[in-house]
């Protein structure tokens, strides 16, 4: 039996599948990975929303999805974890003990959950399938004939050390983390297919609503779209395409609020309003390795950048860097950074950093109007005095990025501001104007706190430490 019978038999899938229309998009997308005869409806969006022309005589090892919000695709997902665990056996390529693992993963196993929740319904409203089920937890179902469906977040430590019948993947454009690298997507994949390759007939399988020109998918959909003899599968449909039940007044209220967004997230069409802020080899040229702090000298005029927070999210950070001529030219070096992760008293944090700032011979502090009076007070009843910076945060980062690419900055060795610096995006608003931030989810306390310092210059002979 094959997947397109599974969905269409009334004592397995039947129930999930009833309106033909509904699902047709999908019924041709599950048509070409498998390789299955096509009707001309079918042919007809194969054509569409792969941008081949021959439909394929081999199923797929490898598919990318790059499909709509709410358009079904982690349900599909779903769908085919439990078809390829329990209407294949797997037995014969395991040794004793093994299990084929068909691995579900996210950027968190909290997002994992969504696509394990319909493989736990499907196995467990199917009373043929039900029976295989051997035991159940919150991360794991294990079936009969050595098959095993898991929750991984994407980590590519955690995906090591097992054979793979499948793996799973969702939201890929949005798997990111300050914590492993700037583009974790990449590293997680290199890990798992290998892990695919002692079963023959293993699937690799990657869906997400598209994001910026950036990353695994984004890298699959340039390589493989629209080529006839390309080894793996990439499909390209919009919301309403793939799941024609979302309402358009959804959409057009989506598109009128902000087309670009939308563009992505019901167009499926990868953002040309964002984009990298600068490549992770321009900031590692600019690195002094092993070197991670430079002690005050007398003689040295230092300036410093000083992003203050309340203690409960963000980290509380500073920069102090100083001016060198090499040759004919200035260059800014990093001198000290500090920072402070939640959660901390702000005003024993402002005590130490007066002390840093003062041991570097700083005693004018320079910020913006963010934090109101507080952080005038604190540093000013320290003997610290506050001026008003006269940059915003966009504005310094754009100013940083030249100094970074002619490599006129010298950095300290320190891995949580590379990261904080790669994963720097920049974003083309309704007006034109780009803003420089970081991710949705993420931090650039220390990106700002160095990007401040190695910018503001010194002024009047006396050095200025800038506040955000």
């Amino acid at each position: 039996m094959n997947i397109l019978q599974a969905m269409e038999h009334k004592d397995l899938f039947r129930p999930w599948f009833k309106d033909p229309a509904t699902w047709v998009a999908w019924r041709s997308f599950l048509s070409a990975l498998f390789a299955l005869p096509m009707t001309p409806e079918q042919l007809a969006i194969y054509r569409s929303c792969t941008g081949r022309e021959t439909p394929p005589e081999t199923p797929f090892n490898e598919a990318w999805l790059v499909c709509g919000r709410r358009g079904g695709k982690s349900f599909v997902l779903a769908l085919i974890g439990v078809f390829l665990a329990t209407f294949r056996d797997y037995r014969e390529f395991l040794q004793p003990g093994e299990r084929a693992t068909i691995m579900v993963l996210a950027a968190d196993r909290r997002q994992a959950r969504a696509i394990f929740r319909f493989v736990y319904g499907l196995l467990h409203e199917v009373p043929a399938l039900k029976q295989r089920v051997e035991r159940t937890t919150q991360l794991e179902l294990h079936l009969t004939r050595q098959v095993s469906l898991e929750i991984h977040s994407s980590s590519y430590r955690s995906v090591r050390g097992y054979s793979l019948a499948a793996a799973l993947c969702d939201e890929v454009s949005f798997w990111w983390s300050e914590e492993s690298a700037a583009n974790p997507d990449h590293e997680v994949i290199g890990a798992l297919k290998p892990a695919l390759a002692s079963i023959p007939g293993s699937m690799f399988l990657a869906a997400s609503s598209p994001y910026a020109k950036r990353g695994t998918l984004y890298d699959a959909y340039r390589e493989h779209f629209g080529k006839d003899d390309a080894p793996a599968l990439v499909w390209r449909g919009a919301t309403q395409r793939m799941n024609p039940l979302i309402p358009q007044s959804v959409i057009d209220k989506a598109y009128a609020d902000d087309p670009a967004k939308a563009e992505a997230e019901f167009g499926a069409q990868f953002r040309s309003d964002i984009e990298s802020y600068v490549s992770r080899e321009a900031v590692e040229a600019c690195v002094v390795h092993g070197q991670q702090e430079i002690p005050p000298s007398s003689g040295i005029r230092y300036s410093a950048f000083v992003d203050p927070c309340g203690g409960s999210k963000d980290a509380f950070t500073m920069a102090i860097c100083h001016n060198e001529r090499d040759g004919d030219r200035d260059i800014r070096v990093l001198d000290c950074v500090r920072s402070y992760a939640p959660p901390f008293s702000p005003e024993q944090v402002v005590s130490e950093l007066c002390g840093t700032l003062k041991n570097y011979n700083v005693s004018v502090v320079s910020g913006d109007k963010y934090a109101g009076l507080w952080p005038r007070e604190q540093f000013e009843k320290r003997g610290v005095r506050y001026k008003v910076a006269d940059r915003v945060r966009s504005d310094l980062y754009r100013d940083f990025l030249p100094m970074i690419n002619s490599q006129r900055v010298r950095l300290l060795d320190n891995e949580q501001l590379v990261k904080q610096l790669v994963n720097l995006e920049r974003r083309t608003g309704r007006s034109g104007k780009d803003t420089i931030d970081h991710p949705q989810g993420g931090h650039d306390d220390l990106a700002n706190a160095v990007a401040g310092a190695l910018v503001t210059r010194m002024s009047s002979g006396v050095a200025i430490a800038s506040v955000w």
